[in-house]
C-alpha cells in the first residue's frame, strides 16, 4: 500500500483540483474543473441535476467507474488521482454518499468497534436519532432520512481530514434536518484526533446547510464546468431569484 505523506510546504492547500477531467461510462462529466480548498475551509457545490457534482466527489474519492482522464487531484500536497479508494481513505479522505449501498450482516456497532470509534459513536448517535439502530446492518431497512443521518455519523467515526458530503439535506424529514446540519457543523469545526483542522466540500441544492454550517465559498457546476464562485449566501440567494448562472 502506498503511504501518502503530506509535503509540509504544501499541506496548507488542503484539496486542489487542477484542470480535472472525469469520464463515466464513456461520457465526459467534468471538463476542466479547477478549485482550491485550504485546510479548515468549507466550500459548497451547487448546480442543476446531472451537472456532474456527485461524479466530481466520487472521482476525488477514487470510486470505481469514475475515470480521471486529465488534470490532477492533490490532497495535502500529494497527487492522489491514481491512488485506490483505500489509500485515499487512509490518507484522510471521507465521503458521505447521496445513495449508499446496504450492507447486511455488518452492524453500525461492529463497524464502530473496528474503527476504534465507540466513544465518538456514543457521543453522536443519539443526537442523530440513530441510537436504536446500532445493532442493525448498515442501511439495512433504513429510511431515506436514517440513511443520510448514518452517512454523517460514519464520517464522525472515520475522523477524516477532508469531508466530502453529497446532498445531506435531501430525503431528511424536517424533524432531523437541523440535527444533520448541527452534526456536520460540529464535525467540521472539531479538530481531528491528531489536532489538525478539517476541510469540507458539500453538495447542496437548496442551501439549507448554511443555517448551521459556516461555508467560506460556494461554486456552481453546470454541464461539468465551474461557471462561477463567490459568497455562499449571496450565490444561493441569487440562484433562488434568477436560476443558475451560466459561464
Amino acid at each position: 500500500m502506498t503511504v501518502l505523506m503530506p509535503n509540509q510546504h504544501d499541506a496548507s492547500e488542503g484539496l486542489v483540483l487542477d484542470d480535472l477531467h472525469v469520464r463515466v461510462a464513456g461520457r465526459d462529466v467534468c471538463r476542466g474543473v479547477s478549485l482550491t480548498i485550504a485546510v479548515g475551509e468549507i466550500h459548497l457545490l451547487l448546480g442543476p441535476n446531472g451537472s456532474g457534482k456527485s461524479s466530481l466527489l466520487a472521482a476525488i474519492m477514487g470510486l470505481p467507474g469514475y475515470e480521471v482522464t486529465g488534470g490532477e487531484i492533490r490532497f495535502r500536497g500529494q497527487r492522489v488521482e491514481h491512488e485506490s479508494v483505500t489509500e485515499r481513505a487512509h490518507a484522510g479522505i471521507g465521503l458521505a454518499f447521496q445513495r449508499p449501498p446496504s450492507i447486511s450482516g455488518v452492524s453500525i456497532r461492529a463497524l464502530s468497534a473496528a474503527l476504534g470509534s465507540d466513544e465518538r459513536m456514543r457521543a453522536h448517535a443519539a443526537e442523530l436519532g440513530l441510537d436504536t439502530l446500532l445493532g442493525r446492518g448498515i442501511n439495512d431497512g433504513f429510511s431515506g432520512g436514517e440513511i443520510k443521518r448514518w452517512e454523517i455519523l460514519k464520517l464522525v467515526l472515520q475522523d477524516p481530514a477532508l469531508c466530502l458530503i453529497d446532498e445531506p439535506e435531501s430525503g431528511v424529514d424536517l424533524e432531523h434536518v437541523a440535527a444533520v446540519g448541527r452534526a456536520i457543523a460540529d464535525l467540521l469545526s472539531t479538530p481531528r484526533a491528531d489536532g489538525s483542522a478539517r476541510t469540507g466540500l458539500i453538495i447542496t441544492h437548496g442551501g439549507q446547510i448554511l443555517d448551521t454550517v459556516r461555508a467560506t465559498t460556494a461554486h456552481v457546476l453546470a454541464d461539468g464546468i465551474l461557471t462561477t464562485s463567490g459568497s455562499p449566501r449571496e450565490l444561493v440567494d441569487r440562484i433562488k431569484a434568477d436560476g443558475y448562472p451560466t459561464a
